[in-house]
């Protein structure tokens, strides 16, 4: 846990409503099993915590599409942290909000046999779209190194960024599918 704003809530006692101070974290850190197992917890946490936080709906749904793209790279491409073999072990997932209102959201992995990279996928590809897709929802992204061989993806995400060419950056390139529509006019 991290930095901590002021909760607010109103609590009646005999008929007396008291307003009810508590902390609660604008960060947080968890260990996420590498593998699919753990990613549907990382994100109804995050959304709880965000939620609490008072973030927006908006900023709350990209991010935490961002959270699962960002592991699903993470088990796809990169190892668990420490020692494990794939498959074993865990990656880390954080979120933070600034005081500014930035959310960034992380995952932390062991690294892996390439660096991450937006890719361009074929009309038939079963992925490959991960990057993009939190390309055109994050302010920014990037990928960070650190000694030991651990790599942190991050994102950056606000309210009111998602780019207006999202449907563009994800969708299949080639396919317009309007245009077997247009004589129903």
């Amino acid at each position: 846990m991290g930095a901590f704003t002021p909760w607010r809530g109103v609590k009646e006692v005999s008929g007396v409503a008291l307003v009810v101070a508590r902390e609660v974290p604008t960060s947080s850190s968890m260990a996420v099993p590498h593998g699919p197992a753990g990613v549907g917890e990382a994100r109804r946490r995050m959304r709880d915590e965000l939620r609490i936080n008072g973030v927006s709906d908006s900023v709350i749904d990209d991010a935490v599409l961002i959270l699962s793209e960002l592991l699903s790279n993470s088990c796809r491409h990169g190892r668990p942290l420490g020692q494990a073999e794939v498959g074993d072990g865990d990656v880390r997932a954080a979120w933070h909000v600034d005081t500014s209102g930035r959310l960034t959201v992380e995952v932390t992995d062991g690294g892996g046999p390439t660096r991450p990279v937006p890719a361009t996928p074929s009309v038939t590809a079963r992925g490959g779209r991960g990057l993009n897709i939190i390309t055109a929802l994050a302010r920014d992204w990037g990928v960070r190194d650190n000694a030991s061989g651990e790599v942190t993806v991050w994102a950056n995400v606000t309210e009111g960024h998602r780019r207006d060419d999202f449907a563009t950056r994800v969708a299949v390139p080639g396919l317009d599918f309007a245009v077997p529509f247009d004589d129903l006019d």
